[in-house]
Formats: structure tokens, C-alpha cells, sequence
């Protein structure tokens, strides 16, 4: 059998959790139009007859400005260590960006074979010989594939590049599991995602979820989260008018837990200020981020 750990890694909002979800055939890892929406590291799990793939979510690399950015960039930059085989997922709808190029000057210095994944193929009947020539040139690649995360295109070909440049191993994970987050987790990301989609461009990313209750009674699961916003003047674009959109926010939120739980929700938010606390060491650490 072939087994490994797999890393993907690539700039912002190439379609990085989208392959990943698309891959699992579930929903692991939120997504957005917009950047660095993903914060964490998951583990998304693959089994096959023949191999169990572990792939590795990674935030995506980019110039930071924050330290909770810092630390993402390093978490991903930390995940290319220790283990079998790299994806760098690129946008092949476009040229290599500068993010591209960070990207690959991480990979060059790490060890092990990388392949490089073209996403976005179905944004064009056939790729541009000068935007595949601004990847290749980047960097050594182990193997090419191209594929489309959004359709499924190209994913059999995908698995059959990966598999081949993995070594024989055991199974490292049950063969019924399919993540390592726990649902404590998940639905704090299912909120945070609600949160992304309802307020887009006026509040990216200056919303921290933590979940603070989570009990499953005899007829419902019971979820209180808080949201925390930077600035008071956030506070007011996540409740909207008369509270309107934290009732959206809520409501959508509730039916993909549901989803995800397979068992009745309720769900409590409160949207609170913590001024400033991407830049505070001591309050990410509260908040659950990882701070070396």
C-alpha cells in the first residue's frame, strides 16, 4: 500500500481547501472568494483501496502585515518539513505573481519532490504557453498536472501523480476518519465562513470565532460562539440593522453544522470587541492560533 503526507501549499486564493474538499468528497475546510481565509493547518483524509493520501491545508504564503499573518505564513512555511510530497497550487489563469515566487523560494530550500498543480482549468480551453512557462521556470517540478478544483477536471490523473511519488506504508489514520478537526472546530470555521460571505468586503478578515459552549442535549446540540471584532465600528456591520445580518449569519451557519453534525443546532452568537487582537501574541494564543 501507498501512504504519505502531503503538504499543499501556494499563494492566497488559488483553490487550495476547494481542491481539498473536492478531493475528500467532504467538507473540511471553509472557503471564499476572499484571501487568507484559511487560518489553521487541517488534515484532510484520503482512502483509497490502494493508498491513504493525508494532505495538509496550509494558510496561504504571503507578505504579512499582522502578526497573526506572520504566523500563518510560518505555519505554512513549517509544513513543508517532514513530509513526503509538496503541492504548490497555482492559478493557471494568470502569470506567476510575486506571492508565486515567495512560494517557490520556500520550496527550494526544503527537501523532497514537488509537483505542480495548475487549478483553475476551467477558466479556458487551453492553457497559455507563456503562463505555463512563469511556473516552470520558478522551480524543479517533480510532475505537472493540471486541474480544475471547482468541476473535478483532471483529479484522476491528479491522484494517479501523487500516488506514483508515494513510498509503501501503513495506513497512518482509521479508514473511516477523513479529517483530524474536531466538530468544536469545524463549526467555528462554518461560522467564520457565514461571517466572510455576509459582510465580503467591508469586514475580511478582522473576525475571530471562538466557541465557548458545545453540548449535545437529549433532542438538540447547543453551540454558543463568540465573534470578536477590532474596532466597535465592526461590531455594527456583523449585527446589521435591527440585527438582520447576525440572523442571516446565524441561520446559515446553523444549517451547515446541521449538515455537517447530522443532528439539530442551536446556535448562539454574540459579537464582541478585542481591539487590535491580530496583533497581540497573548490574545491569538486565547483565541486558539498557534503563536511561536
Amino acid at each position: 500500500m501507498k501512504s504519505g503526507f502531503i503538504a499543499i501549499v501556494g499563494p492566497p486564493n488559488v483553490g487550495k481547501s476547494t481542491l481539498l474538499n473536492r478531493l475528500l468528497g467532504e467538507k473540511v475546510a471553509i472557503v471564499s472568494p476572499r484571501p487568507q481565509t484559511t487560518r489553521t493547518q487541517i488534515k484532510g483524509i484520503l482512502n483509497l483501496s490502494d493508498a491513504q493520501l493525508v494532505f495538509i491545508d496550509t494558510p496561504g504564503i504571503h507578505l504579512p502585515h499582522h502578526l497573526l499573518g506572520e504566523n500563518l505564513v510560518r505555519m505554512a512555511v513549517k509544513s513543508l518539513k517532514d513530509v513526503d510530497l509538496r503541492l504548490f497550487v497555482v492559478d493557471a489563469s494568470q502569470r506567476a505573481s510575486e506571492d508565486d515566487k515567495r512560494v517557490a523560494g520556500h520550496l527550494e530550500h526544503s527537501e523532497g519532490s514537488v509537483v505542480l498543480v495548475l487549478n483553475k482549468i476551467d477558466k479556458f480551453e487551453a492553457i497559455n504557453p507563456e503562463i505555463l512557462e512563469s511556473y516552470q521556470s520558478l522551480l524543479k517540478f517533480e510532475k505537472t498536472v493540471l486541474v480544475s478544483a471547482r468541476s473535478g477536471a483532471g483529479h484522476e490523473e491528479f491522484l494517479k501523480a501523487v500516488i506514483e511519488l508515494l513510498p509503501e506504508g501503513p495506513q497512518f489514520y482509521d479508514p473511516e476518519e477523513f479529517t483530524d478537526q474536531t466538530e468544536r472546530v469545524l463549526a467555528a470555521e462554518l461560522i467564520r465562513e457565514q461571517v466572510i460571505r455576509y459582510t465580503g468586503d467591508e469586514l475580511p478578515h478582522s473576525v475571530a470565532v471562538k466557541i465557548e459552549e458545545f453540548k449535545d442535549r437529549p433532542e438538540v446540540t447547543y453551540i454558543r460562539a463568540h465573534l470578536f471584532v477590532e474596532r466597535d465600528s465592526q461590531q455594527g456591520i456583523v449585527v446589521g440593522a435591527g440585527g438582520r445580518k447576525i440572523k442571516e449569519i446565524g441561520q446559515n451557519a446553523r444549517l451547515a453544522i446541521e449538515e455537517m453534525t447530522g443532528r439539530k443546532v442551536y446556535l448562539d452568537l454574540q459579537v464582541k470587541v478585542l481591539k487590535n487582537w491580530r496583533k497581540d501574541a497573548l490574545t491569538l494564543k486565547r483565541l486558539g492560533y498557534a503563536v511561536d
